[in-house]
């Protein structure tokens, strides 16, 4: 008996311990491994991050959702990917052939871009005329044939239009299309030490 007790004080605390390290990963957060170029220079390959799964997204949040069955060539069940959340459910959002970002009509600085060749990468429509025209939602949902169709170039309710920052290696909505809300994980946040924390972290547009 005395054994048995010995036993049981060590086995329900670590019992506790891991039910409880199970609850706060699946309902608080988990550690996200970025897999990948398309986030630099904010973001590195094979870096780690944190992402919240009770944070609220916001215009400019970077975030990390499940993949499968959104992006068309992903094959792996449980791939996910990190993006910067661009257009919000409601917005408009164009990018023009010089690099300029424009939500709802107002220009966005994009300041977490290193420069301006970057910014106009971001313009490129992979089209079948394969130039540098720039694009609204409408246009690359009508050229990439989205599942989720735009006809209003308004982002749907319920729906994210996300872009990575290296824009001219990212795979992101801009092909593929729109994130459902049941679909994102959660809000990424860098560590203090991380190099440029503050374009992950905080920036807002």
């Amino acid at each position: 008996m005395k054994t048995f007790k010995t036993i049981m004080s060590w086995v329900v605390p670590i019992a506790i311990g891991l039910l409880l390290a199970f609850l706060i990963r699946q309902f608080w957060f988990t550690m996200v491994k970025v897999d990948g170029t398309s986030m630099q220079p904010n973001l590195q390959n094979n870096e780690r991050v944190v992402a919240f799964k009770t944070s609220k997204i916001k215009a400019g949040s970077v975030v990390v959702f499940d993949a499968y069955n959104l992006d068309p060539d992903q094959t792996v069940k449980n791939a996910v990917y990190v993006k910067r959340v661009i257009g919000m459910p409601g917005d408009s959002v164009r990018y023009t052939s010089s690099g300029q970002l424009y939500v709802n009509n107002k220009l966005v600085k994009q300041t977490y871009l290193k420069n301006q060749s970057q910014q106009t990468t971001g313009s490129f429509m992979p089209n079948s005329h394969s130039k540098v025209t720039g694009w609204t939602l409408d246009s690359l949902s009508h050229d990439q044939g989205w599942k989720k169709s735009v006809t209003t170039n308004k982002v749907p309710k319920g729906y994210y239009f996300v872009m990575g920052d290296h824009r001219s290696v990212s795979n992101d909505s801009r092909y593929w299309g729109l994130v459902p809300q049941s679909k994102m994980i959660g809000v990424v946040k860098a560590w203090p030490w991380q190099n440029r924390k503050q374009y992950i972290n905080s920036f807002q547009p």
